[in-house]
């Protein structure tokens, strides 16, 4: 049964007003009266304050129906909140925090309105996500007394919690709302004081590039979304995250982002411009870069955007039998995707040892599969049976499709696909599994470019559900039609996109990490503390230099180069941090030491 988080008499933030009562206010609110809070909502409508009381009432009774509150807790939590219109109604507070609208102007009238009205001692904190607290504090009479309080949305379940000083708040101030933050059961973050902060500083960039690229037509909405969430394993694509946020609210974070910055990469793209002058400012207004059932709600419905069912797609051709080429996990991994659907597969490597080898990891992965439940032996069996090793690229004269998964060099990888060109039988279908390198360098080094495709799989193959389809200016119809299908019967989700840098994920990935990496050589914000952000502001699986000591910090230097090198864009140049850690042989995990240190097996 659910009791107050924390015993109040801990903290002397006993008594807090909450100004604007908006969603992320309501949020706060909650939060705040379950931990044991008397709260005070100030809002300047009185209809709004009633709907935020009439949304903690609706919370709190499913709060009861899932027997997290009882019914007397649920009753001492409403009797803890009053609301009103008056700012004077938050005179007794210990503690203020303010939610109106990212306006300057707003928010400095309600500090100067406040100074006057809250005792000498009261802490005042901005929810801001977007202005500068420390432009905020120097117009109050008391900027000791005034920091940032950013709660993410929304703030009953998000665990982070950004405290942000700037060089005027005092030590105490910020001792007083840490220490009330880990009593209201959140995780608290100290950051200075920046346009974003860490969280969105480093979302709204990613936010940011996603809206660009669907401005330039690079690929749909859809599967810009199912790519980040598919090959991230994100909760949410970044274009309905724009939508929940509010497109209004991204585009004036942004802009305080690139006025600090001057980076490209934080100049809000026009559609969000477009969008929010328009009124189509997301979820709230009913529609965003998606159409819903109604503002406010949740359901998308279908616009003339939306993809048709079962769009139409040219004659795709048969395919039987699959050729994979290379030895490492990648190409064990798709030959293993490929068996499971029941294809025929060649796996071929530079030598029937290195095949052989390969086909055996195989093996051993079908066994974990059996042991876990997932498979029964003799599907196992009969999975590894369809695979015939090969040291032969020779091997490859009668399949349908060949894909290469060797190493991650072009000048390799022209030299197989020009192999590829003399033993693949006229017809086949010829992928690369690149990440990063041109799909049309590969089709220049054969005589039939029409049948290069590129179907970029995520590692783990057998597990990862995602697949880049890259079709360059010479790919055939029917070659594109035959890989979505081959991509729907082995259970993988297709996402097209063209053939450019980084395709959808590397390219929206690979400078979020990057800028990262700029805040840790800035001194801003620590390793533990980006982590820690972005997996419970963000709800990130991991933070981003776990993730970069998973994925190499050599191949992350790789495609921030390509991306840089393709896009000319001053901000996607790698960061020298990463540069140094590569030169110096730290690599991730798999040396042992990247960003941290881990010990060797």
């Amino acid at each position: 049964m659910a009791t107050p988080l924390s015993d109040p008499s801990l903290s002397p933030l006993r008594t807090v007003a909450v100004v604007g009562l908006g969603t992320m206010g309501t949020g706060i609110t909650e939060v705040l009266a379950k931990a044991g809070r008397e709260v005070i909502g100030i809002d300047i409508s009185e209809a709004q304050a009633a709907r935020s009381l009439a949304a903690l009432e609706a919370s709190t009774a499913r709060a009861v129906a899932r027997g997290k509150l009882t019914e007397q807790e649920r009753a001492d939590v409403l009797a803890r909140v009053r609301t009103g219109t008056d700012l004077t109604a938050a005179a007794d507070a210990d503690l203020v925090i303010e939610v109106t609208p990212e306006s300057y102007d707003i928010k400095h009238q309600v500090i100067r309105e406040l100074d006057g009205i809250v005792r000498p001692e009261t802490i005042l904190a901005t929810g801001t996500n977007a202005l500068s607290v420390t432009r905020l504090a120097a117009d109050s009479a008391r900027p000791e007394r005034v920091l940032g309080l950013h709660f993410f949305n929304p703030a009953p379940a998000m665990k982070l919690v950004e405290v942000v000083s700037s060089v005027l708040t005092a030590p105490s101030a910020v001792t007083a709302v840490t220490g009330l933050a880990i009593e209201l059961g959140k995780e608290p973050v100290a950051v200075g004081d920046r346009p974003g902060f860490v969280a969105d500083g480093l979302l709204f960039g990613y936010l940011n590039q996603a809206a660009a690229m669907y401005e330039a037509k690079y690929a749909s909405r859809e599967d810009i979304d199912a790519a980040m969430r598919l090959g991230c394993g994100l909760p949410m694509g970044p274009l309905a995250l724009l939508d929940l946020i509010g497109i209004d609210t991204a585009r004036t974070v942004l802009d305080a982002m690139y006025a600090e910055s001057r980076d490209r990469l934080h100049a809000p793209a026009p559609i969000l411009k477009q969008l929010s002058e328009a009124g189509l400012t997301g979820r709230k207004s009913g529609r965003g870069f998606y159409t819903y059932e109604a503002p406010g709600s949740a359901t998308v419905v279908r616009d003339a955007q939306t993809p048709l069912d079962g769009a139409a797609l040219a004659q795709g051709r048969t395919v039987r039998s699959v050729g994979v080429a290379g030895s490492g996990t990648m190409a064990s991994g798709i030959a293993e995707v490929f068996a499971k659907a029941g294809y025929e597969v060649v796996l071929a490597a530079r030598s029937e040892e290195k095949a052989q080898a390969a086909k055996a990891r195989i093996g051993k992965s079908l066994d974990r599969s059996v042991g876990k439940g997932r498979m029964t032996a003799e599907a196992a069996a009969q999975t590894l049976d369809l695979i015939t090793p090969a040291g032969s690229y020779d091997a490859f004269s009668d399949v349908d499709l060949a894909v290469e998964a060797v190493a991650e060099d072009l000048e390799v990888k022209r030299q197989l696909f020009a192999t590829f060109d003399k033993v693949c039988k006229p017809g086949a279908v010829l992928a690369t599994t690149t990440s990063s390198l041109p799909v049309v360098a590969c089709a220049r080094a054969t005589s039939r470019p029409q049948d290069v495709i590129g179907m970029h799989f995520f590692n783990p193959a057998p597990a990862m559900k995602l697949v880049e389809v890259v079709r360059t200016v010479l790919t055939a119809e029917d070659v594109h039609a035959t890989v979505r299908e081959v991509c729907t019967k082995i259970r993988k989700q297709p996402v097209d996109c063209g053939d450019r840098a980084g395709f959808i994920v590397n390219a929206l990935l690979f400078p979020y990490l990057n800028n990262a990496i700029k805040m840790v050589e800035e001194h801003y914000a620590s390793l533990d503390d980006i982590d820690a952000a972005m997996k419970l502001g963000g709800g990130y699986p991991m933070g981003p230099f776990e993730l970069l000591d998973v994925v190499g910090l050599d191949v992350s230097l790789a495609i921030e180069k390509v991306l840089h090198r393709e896009f000319r864009d001053p901000g996607l140049a790698p960061a020298p941090l990463l540069e140094h850690l590569v030169a110096a042989g730290c690599l991730g995990r798999k040396t042992g030491r990247g960003f941290r240190e881990y010990a060797r097996r």
